[in-house]
């Protein structure tokens, strides 16, 4: 007598994604519950007394922040940034970026600049390396109170991005002190952060920024607000300026950072969007953290704006443009989801 048939086998995929009935991507492979610190059935944070400071300070900041999501591992990247992808797609645009400033170094760049562009590059491009690594910073404490490793996965890659955007100023600064000895650059910066009057009001956000604790405002602070703000000053509109007093190679640069900082708000307004459509009570603390470090943003771009050496009502309207279709666009696709 033959043996009874075996029923097929049903084809599972990773238990720890649940019954979702695909083969997860590589990106959510590497990428998921990979935070010690929101496993689940834990009364707490870390595996202390509930009550000690660093549970107590999770509590408090993440765990209690207006900002919730049933399902913090309902986003991702829609980039799907891992952590072989971003090696990858860095040291091709490092290779890039080697070339450009080896190529017109050699061709004697930095020597040729105008005294009018010399004196913009070192009133707004080189004393930003202070703000930039601020913006890391408070990157990196977004990364850490991540409630989820999704969040605190793009959050490491951008603030990576950051710590690059720093040795790239430093390295363009020492470039400049070279050819222009004279200017002041390479060894004015430090003051013109502490004490230069158009500097104080980016300065004071950022630092206001670093002691955000709630991990929904930090985020929003800088991710959804100062991020792109500044930004659209620092980046694109230093960029075109540069471009049109015949500074290539910085208009060059500020293309590469774009990429960096259009990468960091695509994943940050996907979060935001997932936050709203997750849960709509969250449109509330979003939109009254977004006045909040709108109004300290705009305070940063006036100030800055005459560094610029374009009219600052133009500046400002600029950079407010960039943010408010940044933020229209989150809004409206939550809007569009519910």
């Amino acid at each position: 007598m033959s043996a009874p048939a075996r029923k097929p086998r049903k084809l599972r995929t990773f238990s720890a994604f649940g019954d979702v009935r695909k083969m997860p991507s590589e990106y959510e492979i590497v990428t998921h519950a990979q935070n010690w610190n929101t496993r689940a059935g834990r009364l707490s944070a870390f595996e202390q007394n509930p009550s000690s400071p660093m549970n107590l300070w999770f509590l408090t900041y993440r765990e209690h922040s207006p900002l919730q999501v049933d399902d913090w591992d309902g986003f991702r990247d829609p980039d799907q940034i891992s952590y072989r992808s971003y090696v990858h797609l860095q040291a091709d645009e490092q290779t890039k970026l080697d070339g450009m400033l080896d190529s017109y170094g050699e061709a004697g760049a930095a020597d040729a600049l105008t005294p009018e562009q010399v004196t913009r590059l070192g009133a707004l491009f080189t004393p930003s390396r202070y703000l930039v690594h601020g913006m890391q910073l408070v990157e990196a404490y977004i990364g850490y109170m991540g409630p989820s490793s999704y969040i605190t996965s793009a959050a490491g890659y951008a603030n990576a991005d950051f710590l690059r955007r720093v040795t790239m100023t430093a390295y363009r600064t020492r470039e400049l002190q070279l050819a222009h000895p004279d200017s002041g650059i390479g060894t004015q910066e430090r003051g013109l952060w502490e004490q230069h009057p158009a500097w104080q009001p980016a300065r004071e956000a950022i630092e206001r920024a670093l002691v955000a604790y709630d991990f929904g405002e930090a985020f929003t602070a800088l991710n959804l607000v100062l991020g792109p703000t500044l930004d659209d000053l620092l980046i694109r509109q230093l960029g075109e300026a540069s471009k049109a007093n015949g500074d290539e190679l910085t208009w060059l640069l500020c293309d590469v950072l774009a990429e960096d900082s259009n990468r960091r708000n695509r994943w940050s307004g996907a979060l935001a969007t997932h936050c709203l459509t997750s849960r709509p009570e969250n449109e509330a603390p979003l939109r009254k953290w977004i006045d909040r470090w709108s109004a300290r943003a705009d305070a940063a771009v006036e100030a800055l704006a005459p560094l610029l050496g374009a009219p600052t009502a133009d500046v400002v309207a600029g950079a407010q443009a960039a943010r408010e279709k940044f933020h229209a666009g989150l809004f409206q696709t939550a809007a569009e989801a519910v």
